[in-house]
Formats: C-alpha cells, sequence, structure tokens
C-alpha cells in the first residue's frame, strides 16, 4: 500500500509545528480570544451579583447567548437585554437579541497544589539509591532530591 505523495511531501523536511500554526486551530483560538473579550465587556455593564453568576458563551448570527446558573438569575439578565444589546453596540458588536440558557457555570480554577515536603526517610531512601546507582548522572539526581528534604526538614518547626 502507497503512501499519498502529497501527505509525504509534507512531512518531508519540516519538523513538527506549533500548533497555532495549524490554520483550523488559530481561527478557533482568534474566535476564543474575541468571545472572551466581548464577555469581559458585557458583564462589566452589569451589576456586581449579576456579573458573577452569568457568561456569555457566543454570538450566533444576531443573537448574544448568555449562561445563567440559576431561573431566576436567567430572568434577570433578561430584564437587562436592553442594556446589553446597547453596551454590545457601544462596542462594534451590532446584535439584535439576547438568548440566555441556563447551565451551571464551569468550576473556578483549581488551585495548584502544595508540594508536600519530602520525610527524612525518603531522603535516606533517595541517598541509598544513589549509591547503588552506577549512572553518574542519575546518582546526581537522586542526591540533590535527598539534600531538598534535608532543607524543608532542618527548618525549624512553629509551635501554636
Amino acid at each position: 500500500m502507497q503512501r499519498d505523495e502529497s501527505a509525504a511531501k509534507n512531512h518531508i523536511g519540516h519538523g513538527p509545528q506549533s500548533i497555532a500554526q495549524i490554520s483550523p486551530v488559530a481561527a478557533l483560538a482568534k474566535k476564543a480570544v474575541k468571545l472572551e473579550a466581548l464577555d469581559r465587556a458585557l458583564r462589566q455593564t452589569l451589576s456586581s451579583p449579576l456579573r458573577e453568576q452569568v457568561r456569555f458563551a457566543n454570538w450566533r448570527g444576531d443573537s448574544l447567548v448568555f449562561l445563567a446558573s440559576s431561573p431566576a438569575w436567567a430572568s434577570r439578565l433578561r430584564l437587562q437585554q436592553a442594556q446589553i444589546l446597547a453596551a454590545a453596540r457601544a462596542i462594534g458588536a451590532h446584535a439584535g437579541s439576547v438568548i440566555v440558557k441556563v447551565a451551571p457555570l464551569p468550576p473556578p480554577d483549581p488551585q495548584p497544589e502544595q508540594s508536600k515536603p519530602l520525610s527524612l526517610a525518603a531522603a535516606l531512601h533517595l541517598k541509598a539509591a544513589a549509591n547503588s546507582v552506577a549512572d553518574t548522572e542519575l546518582k546526581a539526581l537522586f542526591l540533590e532530591l535527598a539534600s531538598i528534604a534535608e532543607v524543608t526538614n532542618s527548618k525549624p518547626r512553629q509551635t501554636p
């Protein structure tokens, strides 16, 4: 079975491409940036409690689509339709209607976990592993990890 010659030509002499260079992905990223900017601009015109309970989701035809966290917040947003459309026109997004859908808002971005300190026992095991390895680079890495445990555990503990 022969490979398609045009596919082979595209891969010869070319290394991996950045995902941003692939046109469908680039177009999607560009649209996402525009929608994010529109979300920020439109929600700024809303009052504080409403602003936190709704998100701009899409611009479909001449309709602005919002997501609300509950039916009550959706109703409040619908009451602000004229204000939202005026704000959209002011920033160049000419829309004729606002569609509000009820959907749970995405959870906030998770905070990165704090790394747990390495115990002294783990440091001893790392040192033992380092001494049993012939590869000098790997040995150095094990000893470096063990030294982190020593520094972390040598700090004086604060008592309440």
